[in-house]
């Protein structure tokens, strides 16, 4: 019953922050407002979650990795795949080794396999985070695609040598020989049994649906089951169950391109992931906030193994290791953006070079989140021989302290760099979506043609059939004339779609608002006016993201 209420509350914690965000007059962060609530309750209540960090580990990662995995534009990912791979490998590996060894030289009585694994775990970087923080300044979209694809690599890079670093530090020993072998064993075995697994689940899925029929919430829990059940068979035998989960969301994202699902399925599995997204992601910010009184106490109780007797070190200690951060990164990314222009200009290829604004914000807005917090509270309790993990507490303060500095920084300076940030055009693709449109008309119009014949022929009515034929291709047409005109009167075209949507919105408005007064009247079953106002919606859900 407590752990039922411990859930309820925590899911009660996000539902508020997500109101207090809209209320403020400034944009806060959502990650800033939840920590806040959490330490709240902390405050108030006196009492914190107890947290398993196996149990947690494998609650919230493995859904948001798969999530991460299935939602990343692929295209954006495959463009700038040299950029991501420097980050989300190199970066991490750099700051793994340069941020390590700064931390074991700034307290030395945290042991360097710790102090590794500390640095391991603060090199993902949290997009979920920065977008929050950019609701008001919108990040370029190049940018946040590189963000996004880095996020999607680092945390299973940084995570699995997070894993090498606490091996060494619980046994004592380390072989790089050694080290390598389990490392491909890791990340292949990983890849292998995500992909696979989450092949084999959806051809049984599909094979089902096609004999028997697709049952929506079935189709929706097999999604929900499917990182679980990919982490879980990595894990079982000893390869990365985080890889498995991104690996698991990639794979799933390449299935769904199949379109076999219905119509209705497509959308209720993106609300209820939409949904699991916002509650997980808020839950762990919230349990940060919790955890953080007794986190920053017991690092206190610690503070005096450094050899510094005041506990306001514990604030110098993250302050210094946030700027260690940022300067590493922003090293990397300069030399990471001189390595891109070289190869450009020996391509013979002309590349604008981005201001200072622009890399300093990419090094700001490599900001820590949800996966370093879930990763430093897994930090084992004990070594092989009994005795206390060294210096845990002390880690999961700096942990949780660079996370809330990483955030109030982006958030403080991010805005200030890219407002009125002069960049190159983005690519809109408006032709490739012109074609794609012209080409779904033209290939309705075939079908419509023949399914009015097909149903029509034999029968006393059949002039019904070509006349509604009839005026359903009309509507094609004019979308294969609107979209293959240029210049002017593509304009022309567009400026019309956009009143036309205007007015269809405003019309769908106020069939709803009648249905409701009918339903409230009692005019009419309440059944009835559930199916018509879903319609509405998704007509005009339709409507909106096509604007």
């Amino acid at each position: 019953m407590q752990g039922i209420t411990i859930a309820l509350a925590l899911l009660a914690m996000v539902v508020v922050s997500g109101a207090v965000t809209r209320f403020l007059p400034v944009a806060v962060p959502l990650p800033l407002i939840q920590i806040g609530l959490g330490m709240l309750v902390a405050v108030v209540t006196g009492r914190a979650v107890e947290l398993d960090p196996s149990i947690f580990f494998l609650l919230f990662l493995p859904p948001l990795l798969f999530l991460d995995g299935w939602r990343i534009p692929k295209e954006g990912l495959l463009h700038d795949k040299g950029v991501i791979l420097e980050l989300a490998l190199g970066l991490v590996l750099f700051t793994v080794l340069g941020v390590g060894i700064f931390i074991h030289w700034m307290i030395p009585s945290m042991p360097l396999p710790v102090a590794f694994a500390l640095a391991a775990i603060l090199s993902p970087t949290d997009p979920i985070a920065v977008s929050a923080i950019s609701a008001r300044v919108p990040i370029p979209k190049r940018l946040m695609h590189i963000l996004e694809g880095e996020s999607l690599l680092n945390d299973a890079s940084g995570l699995v040598c997070m894993r090498f670093a606490v091996a060494a530090a619980v046994t004592g020993a380390f072989s790089v020989g050694e080290a390598v072998t389990t490392f491909l064993w890791l990340a292949l075995g990983g890849i292998a049994i995500g992909v696979g697994l989450t092949w084999a689940v959806t051809r049984a899925r599909d094979l089902v649906a096609r004999k028997l029929g697709e049952d929506t919430g079935s189709h929706i829990l097999i999604s929900l089951l499917i990182p679980f059940c990919a982490y879980l068979a990595a894990e079982h035998f000893h390869c990365s169950g985080i890889l498995a989960a991104v690996a698991a969301g990639i794979t799933m994202s390449f299935v769904e391109r199949r379109g076999r699902a219905l119509a209705v399925t497509r959308v209720r599995t993106q609300t209820v992931w939409d949904t699991v997204q916002f509650a997980m992601n808020g839950m762990v910010f919230v349990l940060l906030g919790q955890q953080f009184p007794n986190i920053a106490s017991s690092a206190a109780n610690v503070v005096g193994e450094t050899g510094h007797g005041h506990s306001i070190w514990l604030i110098f200690y993250v302050v210094a290791i946030t700027a260690a951060l940022v300067i590493m990164r922003l090293i990397w990314v300069w030399i990471s953006l001189r390595f891109t222009l070289f190869r450009a200009a020996r391509r013979g290829e002309a590349i604008r070079t981005p201001g200072w604004r622009l890399v300093v914000a990419a090094s700001l807005a490599g900001v820590r989140g949800a996966i370093t917090l879930a990763g430093i509270l897994t930090l084992p309790l004990a070594l092989d021989d009994g005795s206390v993990f060294p210096a845990r507490e002390l880690a999961i303060f700096l942990a949780a302290g660079v996370i809330i500095t990483s955030l109030v920084l982006a958030s403080v300076f991010l805005p200030f760099l890219l407002k009125n940030l002069d960049l190159p055009p983005e690519p809109t693709h408006r032709q490739q979506e012109d074609e794609a449109r012209i080409a779904a008309a033209e290939a309705a119009i075939k079908a419509i043609q023949a399914a009015q014949h097909r149903m029509g022929v034999g029968r006393s009515d059949a002039d019904f059939y070509s006349e509604v034929g009839a005026r359903l291709m009309e509507f094609y047409r004019e979308r294969i004339d609107g979209r293959s005109k240029t210049g002017d009167e593509a304009e022309q075209a567009r400026r019309m779609e956009d009143i036309e949507r205007g007015l269809r919105l405003s019309g769908l408005r106020a069939e709803r608002d009648a249905i409701f007064e009918l339903a409230r009247a009692r005019k009419l079953p309440e059944a009835t006016a559930t199916t018509l106002v879903r319609e509405i919606d998704l007509l005009e859900a339709r409507l909106v993201s096509s604007a």
